[in-house]
């Protein structure tokens, strides 16, 4: 694979890399993203741009998921259920700032908006916790 052929393929696709993949997980992509823009083959503000829509959206998928599965899904994923039971514990003490940081801590990244989801936290107070956290 050619240097030049890296360069387009970044070029044309890195936005839409970094949305898919901050959707899905987040972190990793976002550091090759900031090595993309800071090579110059993609632009700082969209990178951003393109990792806070992905981050945002895929938690509030995952939210709603949990809302209607959640407790299954927990169930099924016995990983998940040390993680969930941590996360319920913080729910009940510091609903809105677990809410607002949970994307910065390893280990309750993924199951988080699913538990918060299953907890029955209200919509709109997700959506706004959760929006103000993907900006930070």
């Amino acid at each position: 694979m050619s240097h030049e052929f890296l360069s387009e393929l970044i070029r044309n696709y890195g936005y839409l890399a970094i949305l898919i993949g901050t959707f899905l997980e987040g972190e990793t992509i976002l550091i090759l993203g900031g090595l993309a823009a800071h090579m110059g083959f993609l632009e700082l503000p969209w990178v951003m741009a393109a990792a806070l829509t992905g981050s945002f959206t895929g938690d509030q998928v995952y939210f709603y998921i949990g809302r209607r599965f959640g407790p299954t899904i927990i169930a099924r994923r016995l990983s998940w259920q040390e993680s969930a039971e941590k996360v319920y514990r913080h729910l009940r003490r510091h609903q809105n700032l677990l809410i607002l940081s949970f994307r910065f801590f390893y280990g309750l990244r993924n199951v988080t908006p699913f538990a918060v989801g299953a907890a029955q936290i209200s919509r709109a107070r997700f959506f706004t916790l959760n929006l103000i956290g993907a900006v930070i």
